[in-house]
């Protein structure tokens, strides 16, 4: 058997290719197993540290006053009612800043555990209410809890 002949096939060589060829996209994926392992990591390490990032020192923790300006809100709004036309409310919240509230047919509305409607509400009334907000910059209310004046 003649090893120079084999080498110098046209097979051998093809074969050689297609070997190298293989290597090469196996290289690829494991390289790209340890990218995605690697932002994966970060990803969830970042998570177990949201509340240090964005929810203020350590020391006093997350969840140290709700009357703090820099509590996050995200799409809940709280604040005193200042005007109600027809569907829309207006509320000032803890920040003084007056926000817009749209209500809906699909809106809950509760006062302790009795559910009451919008004509329940009155100017003065402080409440709180989750939604989303919308094109318009107003946030459309999918809940809003009414408080007791007397429990303050």
């Amino acid at each position: 058997m003649n090893f120079r002949n084999i080498f110098k096939s046209s097979a051998f060589v093809w074969i050689t290719w297609i070997v190298a060829a293989l290597i090469v996209l196996l290289l690829v994926f494991k390289l790209g197993i340890v990218v995605g392992t690697r932002k994966a990591e970060f990803s969830y390490r970042w998570s177990d540290n949201y509340h240090r990032n964005f929810g203020g020192p350590a020391r006093s923790g997350f969840f140290r006053g709700f009357g703090d300006k820099d509590f996050m809100q995200g799409s809940g709004i709280t604040g005193g009612i200042i005007k109600i036309d027809g569907s829309t409310i207006v509320i000032k919240g803890s920040d003084g800043v007056e926000k817009t509230v749209v209500i809906t047919d699909q809106t809950l509305i509760k006062r302790a555990r009795e559910t009451v409607a919008l004509t329940d509400l009155k100017v003065d009334d402080e409440i709180v209410v989750i939604g989303a907000p919308n094109s318009a910059g107003q946030t459309e209310a999918k809940l809003i809890r009414v408080f007791d004046k007397s429990s303050k």
